[in-house]
């Protein structure tokens, strides 16, 4: 699959605000505008994409309904990349890392200052640095589950970083604070109601990142790049290792992953019932299950795809963007029955 070039007409919509949706674009000529809520103000938005700007970065990447609506103010061409092009296309070119900066700095530019100066200097700015500041910021604004994933990219992008050891704390309490309290409420990171919180409370110093870390990050920036059978290898050395408990049930799901997309579908299903069978209550239960609705649906045998997706529905959150991907498989073996 390569990236794909879709052309829109003036008055047409690319997508609402509350989407679901993996596609990320770049505009190539024409004129678009994203309307939003000021996340400080709750007034509406709007921000104007340049030629050559990505947008629908942050929602694809986080795998959460978008934010904003694309409007299309005149006939516009666009290249739609899915995630894993796209991931494959920043590692190629780490100057692409910085329209991701910009992309983030659209809605926090108003009220980060830091942000909005790096970003105002390219040629001297760290994107690395960038990286980071965006998910401290987002962590203090309790935006716990856009600080997970800036953490988790930054992790991606830069196992062994200077800020590795921090961001590795700060995204632990990210997703602490996320399982337990969601978006925008909660105590402030570092302030006294933080500090009280023993279920989320941070350490006083965030350990070392660990060589089983750095080897599960960097197995997944290989994924990222579409190298299935390498990240696979490297996957199963660390979940055989069984070293540290995290990773290991990290790596076992994303051996999952590998074998979907190497096309090995008998042995994805049988390797996502096992990890079922002995890790129940996994956070990841419910992508699980849809990876192997989805193997049962490639092998021709729609009535066990359709038990797995009715599963789903039955136990993901209503803003799971995983139900709504089962809703849509369901209305898709529906509609073949038609």
């Amino acid at each position: 699959m390569a990236p794909k070039a879709m052309s829109y007409k003036a008055n047409s919509v690319i997508y609402f605000k509350g989407d679901a949706s993996e596609k990320i674009y770049i505009l190539k000529t024409g004129r678009i505008s994203l309307t939003s809520e000021d996340i400080e103000t709750g007034q509406e938005v709007r921000d104007f994409i340049q030629t050559g700007e990505f947008f629908g970065v942050k929602s694809a990447l986080g795998r959460y309904p978008r934010e904003e609506s694309a409007l299309v103010l005149g006939d516009a061409e666009v290249v739609q990349f899915s995630v894993p092009e796209f991931e494959q296309f920043v590692a190629q070119n780490t100057r692409v890392i910085m329209k991701m900066l910009k992309v983030f700095s659209n809605q926090l530019r108003r009220i980060h200052v830091r942000v909005q100066n790096l970003l105002s200097q390219e040629e001297k700015s760290d994107p690395e640095a960038g990286l980071f500041s965006i998910g401290e910021y987002y962590l203090k604004k309790r935006m716990y589950p856009q600080a997970v994933h800036v953490f988790r990219r930054y992790l991606t992008y830069y196992p062994s970083g200077k800020f590795a050891t921090e961001a590795a704390g700060n995204r632990t309490m990210a997703e602490q604070y996320a399982q337990k309290y969601g978006s925008g409420k909660g105590p402030v990171p570092g302030t006294p109601a933080a500090m009280a919180a023993p279920a989320a409370a941070p350490k006083p110093s965030a350990p070392e990142l660990s060589e089983t870390a750095k080897l599960y990050y960097n197995a997944v920036s290989v994924f990222s790049q579409n190298n299935f059978a390498e990240a696979l290898k490297q996957f199963k050395k660390i979940a055989d290792a069984g070293v540290d408990e995290e990773y290991t049930v990290k790596s076992l799901y994303e051996l999952g992953r590998c074998y979907f997309h190497l096309g090995q579908h008998d042995q994805c299903i049988r390797h996502f019932t096992a990890m079922v069978q002995s890790y129940p209550k996994m956070p990841d239960l419910p992508d699980a299950l849809f990876y192997v609705g989805q193997c049962y649906e490639a092998k021709g045998d729609e009535a066990r795809a359709r038990g797995f997706y009715s599963k789903i529905l039955s136990m993901a959150s209503e803003d799971n963007p995983i139900r709504r991907k089962a809703q849509k498989a369901v209305r898709t073996l529906e509609e073949r029955k038609k």
